[in-house]
Order: structure tokens, then sequence, then C-alpha cells
């Protein structure tokens, strides 16, 4: 009896140790993983900018492959967790963990309709950790190859995951003030997925991106 509590004892550690190591990558580590593949998507995004920097200003009308990274966002509400943040086309897991996901189908930044995202709330670079803390009013930053544009949020609510007209181009039977609009999606609560947080936002201005950044952008 004694030499099977001991060894019941063992398996126990051996076993806790293997959690412990399993939460740390889950709540740690992903994080770490997921920032080195922004930073290196984000690169390759202003990359291919480069040479086109002084060609006249277009604006993305096509859907782009999945997995290709067509525009960098900024919320200056959430401070470093979306500072030029790239998006890529798709919202599997794979692209999840890279930057912010673009529901394929949906507008392209500042097209008629619905301009919908995703992006993690927990782990895997968690860029929307703090969406609770977003407001009414706030600006949201979106820069592609020809242009800068940008959403102001206007309403927010918790969703069932099956409420897919959240994303549609017009979600609402009353319109909004513009027919451009910018869908932010994560889960909720933070540490589970049986509900969907949404914020949407209108087009409130676009300038070419040779005229550099909005002034908010730049004084934060």
């Amino acid at each position: 009896m004694r030499a099977f509590v001991r060894k019941l004892g063992e398996v126990m550690i051996t076993l806790g140790l293997v959690l412990l190591l399993f939460v740390s990558y889950q709540l740690w580590w992903t994080n770490v993983l997921a920032d080195r593949a922004a930073s290196q998507a984000a690169n390759a995004i202003t990359d291919s900018w480069k040479a086109s920097l002084k060609d006249p200003p277009a604006e993305l009308t096509k859907q782009p492959p999945e997995g290709t990274g067509f525009a960098l966002m900024t919320i200056p509400r959430l401070g470093s967790d979306v500072e030029g943040e790239p998006v890529i086309q798709g919202v599997s897991l794979e692209v999840l963990a890279e930057g912010i996901g673009h529901y394929p189908g949906t507008a392209m930044p500042g097209q008629v309709g619905n301009f919908a995202t995703a992006a993690h709330r927990a782990t895997h670079g968690e860029p929307l950790r703090y969406v609770d803390q977003l407001q009414v009013g706030d600006n949201v930053y979106v820069q592609t190859q020809g242009y800068w544009y940008t959403y102001k949020l206007v309403r927010t609510q918790i969703v069932s995951p099956a409420d897919t007209w959240s994303i549609s181009p017009q979600p609402f039977d009353v319109p909004l003030a513009s027919n451009r609009l910018l869908t932010l999606t994560t889960c909720n609560p933070r540490w589970a997925s049986y509900e969907r947080w949404i914020w949407w936002g209108t087009l409130s201005s676009k300038q070419p991106r040779t005229q550099g950044p909005p002034r908010m952008v730049v004084n934060g």
C-alpha cells in the first residue's frame, strides 16, 4: 500500500507538471509566437507597398487569396495591442494566430458593405483582449496600399455564434449613417467561446496613404 501511494503521488506530480506546461504554453508561449508572426506579416505587407508608394492611389476591390495580408489596423483605445496589426484574408485558426482575420466575401476596406473582421481575445496574440474597453465614438484606422480609412465605432452587441447577420452588408433594420461598415468580432467571455462580442463602425473619412497617416494616429 505504501508503495502504491508513493507511485500514485509521483503520477499526480507528473500530471500536474504536464498541465502546468500546457497552461503556460496556452497563456504565454502562443502569444510570443503570434506576436512574432504578426510582426513578420506586417513587415511583408509594408514591404509589398514600397514600390508603389508614389503610384496613384488605388482602392482594394478584389478579394485576396486566403492567408494573404493586405492591410494594417490601428485602434488607439487598445494601445499596442492593435497598432499596425496585420489584416489577413480568412478567419481560420492559422490566420488568427498571425493577426486580424477578414471574413471572405465581406466588403474590402472603404467599400460599400461590411468590412467584417475577427480576432482572438485570449491567447494567440489576443489583439482584442480589451474589447470591453472600447467606446462609442472610438476611431479604428485601416491602412491599405492606397489609403488610410477612418471608421468610427457606433454600436456594440453580444450575440450568439450562430448570428451571422452581424457581418452581413446591412446588419440592422434601421439604416446606419453610412453604408460602408466595419465589424470587429471576438469571443465572449474572454476565456470561452459560446458568445461573440461585436462592434460596428461606419466610415467617417479616407485619405491617400501618400499624405501620411491621419493626425490622430500621429498624435496617439
